[in-house]
């Protein structure tokens, strides 16, 4: 920015001058045009316009000078105020005092800001532990005693189907709660995502590995076709995360006997991931609400679900510097396309 004012004053000095010049030598000329020439009129006229023109010049390298100087102690003043130093001009009664005075207050207010942001994830942060701590423990023995309470012997068929339910709803719940921790932890940045440049077949395969008995029991085919070479600046652990989001929604919306197909691609600013599905697609009106937290189409209604898979999965590759796009069509099934830096 400081590059860019002083040519733009070089540009102004350079244009008054070239117009005084102009100014001065046709004011002369025309004096000597209408005294005729005359000698002594010549010699006042140029000793006039020599003396103009180096009183023009001087006043203005002067005023440059000035100029050149208080925007160095401008950038000093801000340089120091930054750094926590001592104030440069004291508290004199003067403009460029008041400046610095004000830059000072603003860095203040502002890292002040800044502590009490720092305060607040702290105190969030405290906050989703505990919360995961309280609920983890109880949901815990709960799904353990459920899981007892269905070994026992001589229990007629109702009291088992409440004990299946008892477990798959805790289950449910404690999935629920770690789920929100981990949003609440991304939104928060509390999470720290370590990416480095990895191949990303391990993700996939990760992310695969979770989803592929629920795929196989519905009949559905799973097929990766993945150079173990493509390779995109990532953190695994997470990413493998956003995959299996995505690629639980193409098993759970999928009729059985459907197909899923994982593909990546590279280029040179990017690596993308698809995931093509033959499930029951998206409506267009639908495609710029479906990463919303909590967002479910009313198609999907009896499908079970929370709305929350698909705004983690966003978060996660945002947090990457990547970012996701969908295409789909009703009854043929959907392509969702992860982007992740390369560099």
């Amino acid at each position: 920015m400081k590059k860019t004012t002083e040519l733009s004053l070089k540009s102004i000095y350079t244009l008054y001058a070239v117009v005084f010049f102009f100014v001065v030598m046709g004011y002369t000329g025309a004096l000597w045009y209408f005294t005729a020439f005359d000698s002594v009129v010549i010699w006042i006229s140029l000793g006039l316009a020599v003396t103009l023109l180096i009183l023009g010049g001087a006043l203005l390298w002067t005023m440059r000078a000035k100029l050149r100087g208080m925007i160095g102690k401008v950038d000093d003043i801000v340089e120091r105020a930054i750094n926590r130093q001592e104030r440069m001009t004291g508290y004199e009664e003067t403009s460029i005092s008041a400046l610095e005075n004000k830059v000072h207050r603003y860095v203040d207010m502002s890292m002040t800001h800044e502590k009490n942001i720092e305060a607040e994830k702290s105190k969030i942060k405290a906050l989703i532990s505990d919360i995961s701590h309280q609920t983890k423990t109880p949901l815990s023995n709960i799904i353990l005693y459920s899981q007892l309470l269905g070994e026992v012997a001589g229990l007629d068929e109702e009291s088992s189907q409440y004990v299946d339910r008892i477990k798959l709803q805790s289950e449910k719940l404690d999935w629920l709660i770690e789920s929100l921790v981990k949003m609440s932890r991304l939104e928060a940045g509390i999470i720290s995502i370590q990416t480095a440049s990895l191949p990303v077949v391990g993700a996939i395969t990760q992310a695969i590995s979770q989803i592929y008995s629920a795929a196989e029991r519905k009949g559905i085919e799973v097929r990766i076709s993945c150079d173990a070479n493509v390779k995109a600046r990532h953190d695994a652990k997470w990413t493998s995360e956003a995959l299996f989001n995505m690629l639980e929604n193409a098993v759970k919306y999928s009729e059985s006997g459907g197909r899923i197909n994982i593909t990546t691609h590279s280029s040179e600013m990017f690596t993308r991931i698809d995931i093509t599905d033959t499930g029951m697609g998206i409506e267009e009106n639908e495609l710029n609400l479906i990463f919303r937290r909590f967002f479910r189409s009313k198609r999907v209604a009896e499908y079970e679900g929370v709305g929350i898979g698909l705004f983690l999965a966003r978060e996660i590759v945002t947090a990457q510097g990547g970012y996701i796009k969908v295409t789909s069509k009703v009854g043929e099934g959907s392509v969702f396309s992860v982007f992740l830096p390369v560099l």
